[in-house]
């Protein structure tokens, strides 16, 4: 009988004991069946293909109770949804608005966010008509889902809240009218740096009255992009004080070491952390997959979208809706066009398969997202333009196709798959880089691998200076990896 992978579960509590990934389902089929499958699967080198496996046993959520406080046409909304209480993070989200301080939200995608900013400002603009707030979002795509969102809820309380998207798409003809009457303006980083802020003695009556600034997507603002966003928002900030404002910073992030930091550099205020996350969470498993070895004697790997192919494929066929990430456009359209091959040849089956991706129209793009929330699309193979917190439902399956370059890119995808999900990291990637996964001679690598040949070789590749991108050091998990990039 083949040795399988022990899963460790990652959680509160004494650590469970060790069991393989069949135990945790009580019958054939479906995401743990396939895992299995995966689990036992080995190279022409003898080595196991899953190179590890965790288990995140689901969790329930902490709540709050409304605050007091809150405008009640927004309580009667609130209620009106089934939301009689707010998840912590949520709750403490609109008390440190209230005090006047600026945040930043770590929690996870589809925990609720949106809500962390939304609800301090339309409460602010309800009880005070001339607060503004401006809305900083790093794509236009996600502007609009956020929009459509923020329209629904203005449009259910019954407020005059005028609220408008000033981007290059604006037409001339509305500009005017935004600027004199917006009490909330949404827009992203260039168009204030060249739209906005030269034009500033247009726009008198948003700078006098600004109260919040929300920047979305806060990692995005890394690099030499992030220090010209950190001089535009100084920027920001010198024209609030010249027109006798001072605004709050109210800013979500994916999960990264240090939100408060970077926030604080980008804005020049002092910024509170918002980390534990109220949301319920359902169970997930975590998989990392080295393509195996087709040529022991060249040391070729079997590709790595044909390897994305053939594991996205085993999902699909058990009906398991999933997103593949492919690391550029062309590997997307190639995928993609693998996987229609498979899945639409049936008479009524044309669309299940879709891509996404920057360049398509925003119409195709709006029915792709409706496609995944409905049900109606099976399997979407994108860019990282579905990373940024559009709202596409909750998948089974997320496949990451190679290494993003930084561990917040894997922990933002694969909390695109929420319910009883799973996300399965390929380590290759295409073209002249490779990437492959050793195990490193961590305490707990015995753990990892159910094995004793976590061998110096792997320990001196997790010390290399050599080493092409960081080890992924997962304090929730004890795990150890190395992604190496083979010449």
């Amino acid at each position: 009988m083949e040795e399988s992978l022990p899963v460790k579960t990652i959680g509160d509590g004494p650590p469970a004991e060790e069991s393989t990934a069949l135990a945790r389902d009580g019958g054939p089929g479906g995401l743990i069946s396939i895992l299995k499958g995966l689990e036992i699967e080995k190279s022409l080198a003898t080595d196991p293909v899953v190179v590890a496996l965790r288990y995140y046993p689901a969790t329930s959520g902490s709540y709050a109770p409304l605050p007091p406080e809150l405008a009640p046409k927004l309580t009667e909304y609130l209620r009106g949804r089934g939301l009689d209480q707010l998840y912590t993070h949520q709750r403490a989200a609109y008390d440190l608005a209230k005090a006047g301080k600026s945040f930043v939200v770590t929690t996870p995608t589809a925990s609720g966010k949106t809500l962390c900013y939304n609800l301090p400002i339309l409460d602010a603009i309800i009880k005070d008509t001339d607060t503004r707030a401006l809305y900083l979002f790093p794509t236009k795509a996600l502007a609009q889902d956020q929009l459509a969102e923020l329209y629904a809820t203005i449009e259910a309380l019954g407020e005059d809240i005028a609220t408008f998207t000033y981007d290059g798409d604006t037409p001339q003809d509305a500009r005017k009218a935004i600027r004199s009457k917006a009490h909330i303006v949404v827009t992203n980083p260039d168009m204030l740096h060249k739209g906005i802020l030269p034009h500033h003695t247009k726009w008198v009556k948003l700078f006098e009255n600004l109260k919040y600034v929300v920047i979305d997507e806060l990692h995005m603002n890394r690099g030499v992009y992030g220090s010209h966003v950190g001089n535009v928002l100084r920027r920001l900030r010198r024209l609030c004080r010249f027109y006798g404002s001072d605004p709050q910073f109210l800013c979500s992030s994916a999960t990264i070491r240090n939100p408060a930091e970077l926030a604080t550099a980008l804005t020049g205020k002092p910024v509170e952390w918002i980390q534990e996350s109220g949301a319920p969470r359902g169970d997930r498993y975590f998989a990392i997959y080295n393509p195996p070895v087709v040529n022991r004697q060249l040391g070729i790997r079997k590709s790595a979208l044909g390897s994305a192919r053939d594991i996205a494929s085993r999902f699909l066929e058990k009906g398991l809706q999933t997103i593949v990430f492919a690391p550029s456009r062309l590997a997307t359209e190639v995928l993609v066009t693998y996987l229609k091959d498979m899945f639409e040849s049936k008479p009524g089956s044309e669309g299940v398969i879709r891509g996404y991706r920057g360049g398509y129209l925003p119409l195709k793009r709006r029915e792709i997202e409706r496609g995944l929330r409905d049900g109606s699309v099976l399997g979407v193979v994108s860019t990282n333009a579905l990373e940024l917190g559009i709202d596409i439902g909750a998948l089974d399956v997320s496949v990451l196709l190679s290494y993003p370059g930084t561990v917040a890119w894997p922990k933002a995808r694969l909390c695109r798959s929420k319910r009883r999900g799973c996300t399965l990291h390929l380590a290759a990637g295409g073209g002249d880089r490779t990437w492959v996964v050793q195990r490193s001679g961590h305490a707990e690598s015995e753990t990892l691998a159910g094995r004793d040949e976590a061998s110096a070789h792997a320990e001196r590749i997790a010390k290399s200076e050599d080493l092409m991108v960081p080890v992924i050091d997962s304090s929730e998990s004890d795990t150890k990896l190395a992604f190496i990039e083979v010449p």
